[in-house]
């Protein structure tokens, strides 16, 4: 399992801040002490869990759920964890 965590910016884009690997079976409790201590009351904080092996699956996947079936054309995945942008 894959932890994302970041934040939406005013244009709408997905910014990725921090990837976290977990195994499947981890605790729940720990994963949202993790995201209370990293996102807590960020403006627009984004944390999700996807059941990946790899970092950019999982921002493959948020892109794909997240922001292009969100509905806005412009908006895109800003991974400042790999320094990639996502956008199709």
């Amino acid at each position: 399992m894959i932890l994302l965590m970041g934040h939406f910016d005013s244009g709408g884009n997905l910014i990725i801040e921090s990837s976290d690997e977990f195994p499947d079976d981890h605790s729940q409790v720990e994963i949202d002490v993790l995201v209370a201590e990293k996102i807590g009351d960020v403006p627009k904080g984004f944390a999700h869990s996807y059941l990946v092996d790899s970092h950019s699956r999982a921002v493959n996947q948020a892109y794909q759920e997240i922001v292009r079936d969100g509905g806005d054309e412009n908006s895109t995945v800003i991974d400042n964890v790999w320094g990639v942008l996502v956008d199709d």
